[in-house]
């Protein structure tokens, strides 16, 4: 991971804001805090950004998983579901721990209430992206005929239930399953089910 002084002013800015929102709230935080925090003056910040909620819009369009699995959707499938499926499944809840701070601070606050509609076409893109790999291993003989966006739906919820779980820390109250071992039997049963 980069430092903050290999970094550009714009991801110094970002990084900052959710540290201290994740420490203080959305509320609890000054763009002067966040600016000082980033090592610039407010005036950059603003020059960036315009407003903290602009800031805050810009760090989930930034961290956010979409470009990540674009990249994995276009460039590493290998057409075996098993294996796809895993590689999807584990970098889509490597990038959400990762910046697991920025859904606390959104998922906490009502006034971020857009914002929250705002980040909802990431999944949604991402259910595009299943579901144009289901049709096309439905297209190379390799999937069973089922409804494409029922299959991309209940994987994406399926692992965004497991994230959230893990996110507000019940999931050692519910299961001793580790998200590892939760994952690989999850797939394990996509792909007996699917496999013709």
């Amino acid at each position: 991971m980069e430092t903050m002084d290999t970094l550009n002013n714009k991801d110094k800015i970002l990084l900052a804001a959710i540290e201290l929102m994740s420490e203080k709230g959305y509320k609890g935080v000054t763009t002067k805090e966040i600016a000082a925090a980033a090592g610039v003056n407010e005036v950059t910040l603003f020059r960036n950004f315009g407003s903290k909620m602009n800031l805050l819009g810009a760090a989930v369009d930034r961290f956010y998983y979409t470009g990540t699995m674009e990249s994995i959707f276009r460039e590493q499938l290998v057409w075996d579901l098993r294996t796809d499926l895993r590689l999807i499944s584990r970098s889509y809840h490597e990038i959400m721990n990762r910046n697991r701070r920025m859904f606390m601070i959104v998922l906490k606050d009502d006034e971020l209430i857009d914002l929250r509609e705002k980040a909802q076409r990431h999944p949604q893109l991402l259910k595009e992206m299943l579901k144009n790999y289901f049709a096309a291993m439905q297209e190379r003989g390799k999937l069973i005929e089922t409804s494409t966006e029922a299959q991309a739906m209940t994987f994406l919820w399926m692992n965004y239930g497991a994230f959230m779980t893990s996110l507000h820390g019940n999931a050692s109250l519910i299961t001793s399953l580790t998200m590892l071992e939760f994952m690989e039997s999850s797939i394990e049963l996509f792909v007996r089910a699917l496999t013709p």
